[in-house]
């Protein structure tokens, strides 16, 4: 068995589904912060917020283009 290449496959899926989770919790906790009366600049926060949605989504989107075999020929 070639363990190079599992650890290889085990490391980008770690990466992958932590970059995905932070995208989406970072998403969350600015759309909470822009919802607050008492801030400053809701709409910049709210902007960014809606941005870590975005590439949440087309990081889930190329993770499914990887996975299915009848998108990458």
């Amino acid at each position: 068995m070639k363990w190079l290449e599992l650890l290889t496959v085990a490391g980008a899926t770690l990466v992958s589904a932590v970059t995905v989770v932070v995208l989406y919790s970072l998403g969350v906790r600015l759309t909470a912060i822009a919802g607050d009366a008492r801030q400053a600049s809701p709409r910049t926060k709210r902007y960014f917020a809606y941005t870590c949605f975005g590439l949440c989504g087309v990081a889930v989107l190329f993770g499914l283009y990887l996975i299915i075999p009848y998108f990458s020929k």
